[in-house]
């Protein structure tokens, strides 16, 4: 269907995505609502969405101004903190390599093979050496070039009728392990404070003792010192006191 009737494709999944840093090299001028866009796209390939919080001013400014292409604005993007902190920290070097490859090739990984060929990239060199590798790829080049915004290629196939899931969804952030590893963890205060009032006890305070015991126990130290502070003062009095006239 998509193959005979063109228009019915929908719109945005394998359009063209060319910035416009290569027309104002020549004319001087940019569409502004056009490379809004393509940032909004740009955003939404490596981070999933564009929240404000998560934008970055300065590679902005400079797509904006010429200084960088689309592709260095993606490779900021892919070595910024907010990266690292959602997506690097959070998989292993095999799911890392999934999640680069499907953001930057839009494609799925090549088999193991490909898969264990970056894993050993990002261990020997680091997050950066991978993101250089696929950068400078012939395959991104020759598909994305310096002006075009990645996007999931061969979503859409002439015959289909219904498009393959979206990449956000065939890898989500992170796996089950990591969930699992990060409920053990301490949690903030605030959470820590609902769980209390709810009656819950998160997994890392199994082998705790429960509040009540830890409140009676501090009660007692608190009790205690009082006590051992009032004998002392008692015993100090009662020395001074014989120690008076005579």
């Amino acid at each position: 269907m998509n193959a005979r009737v063109t228009s019915f494709a929908l719109a945005g999944e394998e359009c063209s995505r060319q910035s416009q840093s290569a027309a104002r090299s020549i004319a001087g001028t940019c569409d502004r609502r056009d490379l809004d866009i393509q940032i909004e796209q740009a955003y939404r390939q490596i981070f999933f969405h564009a929240f404000k919080m998560d934008r970055d001013p300065m590679l902005e400014s400079q797509l904006r101004s010429g200084q960088i292409t689309m592709r260095d604005f993606v490779r900021g993007l892919l070595l910024s903190q907010k990266f690292r902190d959602d997506f690097y920290r959070c998989n292993s070097n095999y799911r890392m390599v999934e999640q680069t490859i499907g953001r930057v090739l839009g494609r799925p990984v090549y088999g193991d093979q490909e898969r264990i060929a970056y894993s050993i990239l990002i261990a020997q060199r680091g997050l950066p050496s991978l993101v250089d590798a696929l950068l400078d790829s012939e395959e991104y080049m020759q598909t994305f070039g310096y002006d075009t915004v990645p996007f999931q290629r061969s979503r859409v196939l002439p015959g289909q009728a219904v498009g393959t899931m979206p990449f956000n969804q065939q890898a989500p952030r992170y796996q089950a392990y990591w969930r699992d590893s990060n409920s053990k963890r301490a949690p903030a205060q605030s959470l820590m404070w609902q769980n209390s009032t709810m009656g819950q006890r998160p997994a890392w305070l199994a082998n705790a003792p429960a509040p009540w015991a830890r409140k009676l126990w501090l009660n007692t130290v608190a009790a205690g010192g009082f006590v051992i502070t009032g004998l002392m003062l008692w015993i100090a009095v009662s020395m001074l006191s014989t120690g008076g006239p005579g």
